[in-house]
């Protein structure tokens, strides 16, 4: 991806070699190379500014789902608890029915 849009490395702006004129480098030969080197740096900053939204972007979806992952922990912990709670209730009601019936199961035999 970043190779389509990006025209020089690091390696070949360092490495190229002007060819000197009786009067110093070609002016146009430069300006053309100074052309690339600024069509690469403005891609570079558009590709930053990219990342950038879209680093933003998935660090805000993080933070709420990271929310959601709270408060549906939070949820559950309060259905558990309140879920064993009323086991622990159903259970003391069979054994309190199961006592109520072995006295009236007595009394009625005693009859």
């Amino acid at each position: 991806m970043l190779s389509e849009k990006i025209v020089l490395s690091p390696e070949e702006i360092y490495e190229k070699e002007f060819k000197v004129d009786a009067r110093g480098y070609r002016p146009q030969e430069v300006d053309n190379f100074l052309d690339l080197i600024i069509k690469d740096y403005s891609e570079f900053i558009k590709l930053i500014r990219g990342y950038e939204r879209e680093l933003q972007s998935m660090s805000d979806e993080n933070s709420k789902l990271k929310q959601q992952i709270r408060k549906l922990q939070t949820e559950l912990e309060a259905q558990e608890s309140s879920s064993s709670s009323s086991n622990i209730n159903n259970v003391d009601l069979l054994r309190r029915i199961s006592q109520l019936e072995k006295i009236v199961y007595s009394k009625m035999s005693n009859n």
